[in-house]
C-alpha cells in the first residue's frame, strides 16, 4: 500500500493481547488498496519494514479479489518466513477492520496452502481463529536436546523429559521445564543459541512449563537465527505444542508469553481429531493501533491518516477457550 512513490503505508496491529493490553506489535502492509509504489518492493526492502517500524515481523497482504484467497507473506529482518502465526492473526484483524458488524471469513493462502481465517466482531471487539495446518512432530534426539539446553542455560533439575522437534513450515525445538518460574528465569546465551539452531536447522527454541490441569502454560520463544532474539508471542509454536500435547489428553491450552519483555501476551489453542491427525485451532486477541508512512529507503516512519480503517479494534479473548 503506497503513500507516495518511495514509501508504503504500514498499519501496526498488536496481536495476542492479554486482557486488552500488551501483545506483539506487527507491521501490516496492504499491497492492494492503494496505488502501487514506483516499483514493487524487493525482498530486501520488505525485510527493512519491520526494522524501521520497530516490530519483530511484517505481513504483506495481497489483493482481495472476489472469492480468491488472499496471499500473505511474512518477513523479519533476516528475510522471508514460510509462515507466521501472529502475523496471520494480525492480517485477519486488519482485513476484518474494513468490515462492519458480524462474522467474517477470509480465504488465505500462505506458501501455497489455502485455509480459512475467521473473525467475529461485536462492537469494537473481535474474535479471530484459524487452522495453521498439519503439524509434523518427532522426539528430539539427545544430541539436539543437550546442545539447545546448554545454550539456553536451563538450571539443573528444571528440565523435563519430552523435548521434541515440530514443524509448521520450519522446524523448531520445544523444550519442557518444570515450572513457570523456570521459564521466566532463563537467561540464554543468544549467540551460542543462534549457532546451535543454525547447526541443527532450527527456526528457534520454544521453552514451556508443564501444563496445569486447566491447560495453562507459560512459554518463551527464542529465535535469534531469524533476527528475533525473543518473540513476544509465537502462535505457530503454540500450535506445535498443542499437537504434541494432544496425545496426553490435553486438548485445550492457554499460553502466556511476553511477560519478561514487558508485553504480556496470550495465545489459546484447541485440538480435535482430524482425518489425518490432530486438527489444531489457534487464535489470539488483536488491536489495530496506528498507521504510518514508511519510506522505502529512509530511516523514519511518519504517522498518517487511515481513512479506510475502522476505529481501533479490540479482539476478545480467543475463541479457543479462554
Amino acid at each position: 500500500m503506497a503513500a507516495s512513490g518511495d514509501s508504503v503505508v504500514v498499519t501496526i496491529v498488536t496481536a495476542c493481547l492479554r486482557d486488552g493490553g500488551g501483545g506483539s506489535p506487527t507491521s501490516v502492509v496492504d499491497e492492494y488498496f492503494s496505488p502501487a509504489p514506483r516499483h514493487p518492493l524487493s525482498d530486501a526492502e520488505r525485510s527493512r519494514v519491520p526494522v524501521r517500524m520497530g516490530t519483530s515481523h511484517a505481513v504483506f497482504v495481497g489483493p482481495v479479489v472476489g472469492d480468491e484467497p488472499v496471499d500473505l507473506r511474512f518477513f523479519t529482518a533476516e528475510g522471508e518466513l514460510p509462515a507466521c502465526g501472529h502475523g496471520t492473526v494480525a492480517a485477519v484483524a486488519f482485513l476484518a477492520g474494513r468490515r462492519r458488524d458480524g462474522e467474517h471469513e477470509f480465504r488465505l493462502r500462505v506458501s501455497g496452502r489455502t485455509f480459512v481465517g475467521r473473525a467475529v466482531r461485536d462492537g469494537d471487539q473481535l474474535r479471530a481463529a484459524f487452522d495453521p495446518g498439519p503439524v509434523a512432530v518427532r522426539d528430539a534426539t539427545s544430541v539436539e536436546t543437550d546442545l539447545v539446553v546448554d545454550a539456553l542455560g536451563v538450571a539443573a533439575g528444571d528440565l523435563l523429559a519430552g523435548a521434541c522437534v515440530a514443524s509448521l513450515g520450519r522446524a523448531r525445538i520445544l523444550v519442557p521445564v518444570r515450572t513457570p518460574g523456570a521459564v521466566v528465569a532463563l537467561r540464554p546465551h543468544l549467540d551460542r543459541l543462534r549457532g546451535v539452531c543454525d547447526q541443527l536447522g532450527l527456526l528457534g527454541c520454544y521453552v514451556f512449563s508443564a501444563p496445569t490441569r486447566s491447560g495453562g502454560v507459560v512459554a518463551r520463544m527464542f529465535a535469534p537465527s531469524i533476527g528475533v532474539p525473543e518473540d513476544i508471542a509465537n502462535v505457530n509454536s503454540t500450535a506445535c505444542l498443542a499437537a504434541r500435547m494432544a496425545g496426553s489428553g490435553c486438548t485445550e491450552l492457554a499460553v502466556d508469553m511476553g511477560d519478561v519483555l514487558g508485553e504480556p501476551a496470550t495465545i489459546t489453542a484447541s485440538v480435535r481429531p482430524g482425518p489425518t491427525g490432530p486438527r489444531v485451532l489457534v487464535g489470539a486477541a488483536a488491536m489495530v493501533v496506528r498507521t504510518a508512512s514508511h519510506p522505502v529507503s529512509g530511516p523514519k516512519a511518519t504517522e498518517v491518516e487511515a481513512p479506510d480503517l475502522d476505529p481501533p479494534l479490540n479482539a476478545l479473548d480467543d475463541v479457543c477457550g479462554r
